[in-house]
């Protein structure tokens, strides 16, 4: 198509809702429409993700990214500025091969995935269809269970890499008939969640940066609960106070990795103060699985243990998402797969470096049985409601409240009579499955 061919590509550095710069992608089609993209890390980062650019030195604290920005100008744009960006794969292949193997080495990470996702958007605008439909042609109708940040904060015991660090939780709303009303729901929680704690222990919900949208997260300090055993029964009493048990629960990306000393295979400061040997993580894990209405658990083990997250999936029945142990890459997935390691991939698209890779993992995790949870914590913004719609995910991380709760709803019309809701069938882990057969028998 004409109309679709790529006629320029530029990048520039920008501020991210993470806290430091991103790479900024625009894409321009030959009919003048436009796809931009923002990438960013995040703040837990698996060490098997792909390497991002960076220019080093003081300024931006080393952050900076124009050397990125330089290598989109100077070496990507030339390379597929005429081709045809409705051909996704094609463009993203010559971009992992410019001057050969490794090309993702040479260009950063965050320079091929910024590009790679503005091609993307700017194909589905060319076309004249939404982004979703771009991406899962007419079977994408599916909108994910509906979730909502709700504690973040600082943990003074964290020493790891990504010390300072505690897990997050979120609400997720999942046991209704429509997003609608399960984002009413998850706003009621929150709601109430929010009021519940301004008023025991006076914090307001943390100020979040413009352009993160995953949750309004009650900064929890060390000291200010006796336990997380405490934290998880408050958490569900706002749930059961509402009468949405078996409708509302919890997720937690517990980034383990980010508390796990390799030389003494220990976690220190994981959760509460202490110390927790593999065996009694485990024993931890499953006390949250089976006590209390958690939905997901994320990264409950170090990210190369594939064997105790296996253990995991045999003796809990709810979902354990793989983040820092699978980082998008179809490679770990499939390692992962072979050992029954996990049920769920987290997707981030630039853990791996283009739209192409994502969508081979995203493949080979359905074929598998594996469900796909969306994460919208490097630039995505909104887009992450189409990517989650493209590929009629069950599950996302947060981003259903406020502007992606506004994006989903848009498209929850769009869709009209033809849209579905997840709902407990999205989830993965026989809890669900089981209240959704007793749910139907009624």
């Amino acid at each position: 198509m004409k109309g679709s061919i790529i006629r320029s590509v530029s990048a520039r550095q920008v501020f991210s809702g993470r806290g430091h710069p991103a790479i900024e992608a625009t894409v321009v089609t030959e009919n003048g429409a436009v796809g931009v993209v923002q990438c960013t890390a995040g703040i837990s980062i698996g060490t098997h993700e792909v390497a991002f650019a960076y220019d080093g030195g003081t300024e931006w604290r080393g952050m900076g990214v124009q050397h990125a920005v330089e290598n989109v100008k100077q070496q990507i744009a030339p390379a597929i500025i005429g081709m045809d960006a409705a051909n996704q794969v094609e463009v993203d292949h010559v971009i992992l091969n410019l001057g050969g193997p490794d090309a993702k080495l040479r260009l950063g990470g965050n320079a091929v995935a910024a590009v790679s996702a503005a091609v993307l958007k700017a194909a589905a605008n060319a076309l004249g269809i939404p982004l979703y439909q771009h991406i899962g042609g007419a079977r994408a109708v599916t909108l994910p269970c509906a979730a909502y940040g709700c504690i973040g904060g600082s943990n003074r015991y964290g020493t790891g890499r990504h010390a300072g660090s505690k897990p997050t939780y979120s609400f997720i709303s999942y046991g209704f008939d429509t997003f609608s009303e399960a984002s009413n729901a998850l706003w009621e929680v929150v709601y109430a969640w929010q009021t519940y704690v301004k008023k025991t222990f006076g914090v307001r919900p943390a100020n979040v940066s413009p352009g993160y949208t995953s949750g309004g997260f009650c900064p929890i300090a060390p000291g200010m609960v006796e336990s997380d055993m405490v934290l998880w029964d408050m958490l569900t009493e706002t749930i059961c106070r509402l009468n949405y048990e078996n409708k509302v629960g919890i997720q937690v990306d517990v980034a383990s990795d980010s508390f796990y000393h390799k030389d003494t295979g220990i976690y220190e400061g994981l959760f509460e103060e202490g110390k927790r040997d593999r065996d009694e993580q485990i024993a931890m894990i499953l006390n949250m699985a089976t006590k209390y209405p958690f939905v997901t658990i994320e990264d409950p083990l170090y990210e190369d243990d594939f064997e105790g997250p296996a253990y995991l999936v045999q003796n809990c029945d709810i979902q354990i998402v793989g983040d820092d142990q699978f980082t998008t890459n179809p490679t770990r997935v499939e390692h992962g797969v072979k050992l029954g390691a996990a049920n769920c991939v987290l997707l981030k698209v630039n853990q791996i470096g283009s739209i192409t890779e994502s969508l081979e993992m995203i493949q080979l995790a359905y074929e598998n049985g594996y469900g796909v949870m969306p994460c919208s914590s490097r630039g995505e913004n909104t887009d992450i409601c189409d990517y989650s719609v493209g590929i009629n995910a069950g599950t996302i991380r947060e981003s259903c409240l406020g502007t992606p709760g506004n994006r989903f709803l848009e498209i929850e019309k769009e869709l009209g009579s033809r849209a579905k809701f997840a709902g407990r069938q999205g989830i993965k882990g026989k809890r669900f499955q089981t209240q959704q057969k007793e749910e139907s028998s009624k």
